[in-house]
């Protein structure tokens, strides 16, 4: 695991993002099911695009409820810490090596431990369902698993919290065939990326 600190969402953390598959994406290669995504080629495209340009693609959009939830994220952050006795670190990107070919940007390590954290700062109609169905919400299910991967940690932490509500955690552990089918999806998609851009740029 090689962890390079920046401060997430600034400058330094988008280049070092630029055109590599990540954790919030993966979905895009590989389904819940290990099936490939139909968004694959779309993806590779982006990233192609960002590699040959050296420019991220802007057609992401920031809403209210957005910014809002990274309002929060201190608050939730310094909760979950209090919540269950661990300091957190704030870290920027991790890779798995140092060829640095696809990474993950964890809300958090817990420091002393093998587990990370996703954090989701959300409005209320959102955190009584989650809190009703006390499970992980499959949109997430890769991205952890993806972060497992990356880091090799024995678990991950889903924390989602709202004020006024009570927060819910959720602890997911590695799923050992999933992440295999991941890594053989993962690799090759790594090296479709590599072929393609020499082929257009």
């Amino acid at each position: 695991m090689l962890i390079v600190d920046c401060v997430q969402g600034e400058e330094a953390w988008f280049k070092e993002k630029l055109g590599k598959p990540s954790a919030s994406n993966i979905s895009k290669i590989i389904g819940t099911s290990g099936k490939r995504s139909t968004q694959r080629a779309g993806y590779m495209d982006e990233l192609a695009g960002e590699i040959i340009t050296g420019e991220r693609d802007l057609t992401g959009f920031t809403n209210g409820r957005m910014e809002t939830g990274n309002e929060r994220e201190e608050e939730s952050r310094q909760l979950y810490e209090i919540h269950q006795g661990v300091e957190i670190q704030q870290v920027g990107v991790v890779y798995k090596d140092d060829k640095k070919r696809f990474l993950c940007s964890p809300d958090g390590l817990i420091v002393g431990s093998k587990t990370g954290i996703e954090m989701k700062n959300v409005i209320p109609k959102t955190q009584v369902k989650r809190r009703r169905e006390n499970k992980l919400p499959t949109e997430y299910s890769n991205q952890c698993q993806f972060s497992l991967f990356v880091t090799g940690y024995e678990n991950w932490h889903f924390w989602s919290y709202c004020p006024k509500l009570k927060p819910l955690l959720i602890v997911v552990e590695r799923n050992e065939d999933f992440i295999k089918l991941l890594e053989i999806e993962l690799n090759l998609f790594c090296n479709e990326l590599d072929a393609l851009v020499e082929k257009v740029k």
